[in-house]
């Protein structure tokens, strides 16, 4: 897989503040960092205090799956490598991912818990692999590197999705040819459970209907846009708001 010179890391953010400087003090200095920033909070402003070097701050008032999109676009690296800011890195991820064989187009990989819920997504990781035996990828924007031609040839994210717009984006690719690889020990970690704690079986239900709908071409378009109550819960410090 690149170097990491080769990769950019592609981050929306929305009211980070509470959970921004774990997620930079994991990553490796001289990687390329792209952050699109919706934030009322002071995020940008961690972001340029803690880390003034390799970054970029684009303000935008954009949606995750737009932010998404917008960094992919003002990256100049061969390869990508989406997350989110509420979770962190291992020490080993990047020397892991600089291991990994150069055989795919893009791979994701499975998010862990720090702390509580560490069923729910030692059994998503599961469910992950699974779906990537069976053909069918289940990508997750928190842990995805892709290179950003297959990216930008397949049209990117749907920038009208408000959700599940890494699952979507990884089925078109895949449906145009390119090569995803589900890699189960290239492993990032939750730290923010705020929508678990509302319902385990809520979230669930929800992104599983979603997804089938969705991968099936079944989802109305005044439904595709909405998020149904998606982002619909009590907020906490470092609110994330439509993002996250």
């Amino acid at each position: 897989m690149p170097a990491l010179q080769q990769i950019t890391l592609v981050l929306p953010t929305r009211n980070e503040a509470a959970n921004i400087a774990t997620f930079l003090g994991a990553l490796p200095p001289d990687l390329r960092l792209i952050v699109v920033d919706a934030s009322d909070d002071g995020t940008p402003d961690i972001i340029n205090r803690l880390r003034p070097r390799s970054t970029q701050v684009i303000r935008s008032r954009a949606g995750v799956s737009a932010a998404r999109q917008i960094g992919a676009e003002a990256a100049a690296t061969p390869w990508l490598l989406f997350s989110d800011a509420d979770v962190t890195f291992g020490p080993a991820y990047f020397k892991r991912l600089g291991r990994l064989p150069d055989h795919c187009d893009a791979l994701y990989g499975p998010k862990r818990s720090v702390g509580r819920w560490q069923r729910y997504w030692w059994a998503f990781s599961k469910a992950q692999q699974l779906a990537d035996r069976l053909g069918v990828p289940a990508v997750s924007g928190s842990n995805f590197l892709v290179r950003r031609a297959a990216l930008l040839g397949v049209g990117g994210f749907d920038p009208l999705l408000p959700c599940n717009e890494d699952s979507e984006v990884g089925w078109r690719l895949a449906r145009r040819g390119h090569r995803l690889h589900f890699e189960p020990g290239l492993v990032v970690h939750e730290r923010d459970h705020r929508r678990l704690d509302q319902g385990a079986w809520r979230k669930t239900a929800h992104n599983l209907l979603r997804c089938v709908l969705l991968y099936t071409g079944l989802l109305p378009e005044r439904l595709r846009v909405s998020d149904w109550g998606y982002w619909s819960q009590p907020q906490a410090i470092g609110t994330r708001g439509e993002q996250g």
